[in-house]
């Protein structure tokens, strides 16, 4: 458990197991705690990088707005720092977005993606979603006060007076508008959408961005070779709120990690 310094942020990350490395994402207003119930199951198999992202957790904020792109340049320069090159790279809601961020703007040290709850174009949020991201700002997080989010910030952050703050630059990044959708499609690395069944992401956007990677063209053939190397998983009895803790997510993502990948034929 440590920091690393990266261009005037302190960026902390906590290491877990021992094997390739995968590095986490977390939600937003969260920290490296929220994949606490599946975190054993994948450090049994992966060395695992767990990153409180800017402003989050134990990484105090700087001055600068947060944005997608930015946020994803730390997780690039942390993978070099550690030398990290070809980890693979998984992030939820938030860090979904900042994890299919790392691997456009920095591909070559992405090996695979896995990008949990969460759109490549904003519109991909359900309107009821998208009309309560547009309400958080600093009076939203002062209603938050003693929420679980808010009990954990307190805790751990270097500056918990900053809780205001937090909701404030992350109402503001998650009320602009975006579309990724030429960058994904441009995607070549092997990329695995995890959704639940009853998600904030519209179940329309989910086949969407698959086939965007390629997937949901055609048949796979009788013997898998038509295949594509994107895969869909869509969790059954779960919200884009529980899926994190899900046991349901480390046996979707493991074997993707780990078996070869299938190029479309």
């Amino acid at each position: 458990m440590s920091y690393a310094e990266i261009d005037g942020l302190r960026l902390w990350y906590e290491e877990h197991g021992t094997g390739r490395p995968l590095v986490l994402l977390h939600g937003g207003y969260g920290a490296v705690e929220m994949f606490a119930p599946i975190l054993p199951a994948l450090a049994e198999r992966r060395r695992v990088v767990a990153v409180d992202l800017q402003g989050h957790g134990r990484t105090a904020d700087v001055d600068r707005p947060l944005r997608y792109e930015s946020l994803a340049d730390d997780v690039a320069a942390l993978i070099t720092r550690l030398g990290l090159a070809g980890a693979d790279v998984m992030g939820y809601s938030l860090g979904g977005g900042v994890a299919l961020r790392t691997a456009v703007q920095h591909p070559a040290l992405v090996r695979r993606l896995v990008v949990v709850s969460a759109p490549c174009r904003r519109s991909g949020w359900y309107p009821e979603v998208l009309a309560a991201m547009a309400q958080q700002d600093e009076a939203f997080g002062e209603r938050m006060r003693g929420t679980p989010p808010h009990q954990l910030y307190a805790r751990v952050a270097p500056r918990p007076e900053d809780w205001p703050r937090l909701w404030a630059k992350t109402g503001d990044l998650l009320r602009r508008d975006y579309d990724w959708c030429a960058e994904v499609a441009a995607l070549t690395l092997p990329t695995l959408l995890v959704f639940a069944d009853a998600d904030s992401v519209t179940t329309a956007h989910m086949v969407e961005f698959f086939g965007l990677l390629g997937g949901g063209h055609r048949d796979a053939g009788w013997d898998g070779t038509d295949r594509p190397a994107a895969r869909l998983a869509v969790l059954p009895g779960l919200t884009h709120y529980d899926i994190v803790g899900s046991p349901a997510l480390p046996a979707a993502v493991l074997p993707f990690l780990t078996h070869p990948a299938t190029a479309p034929g």
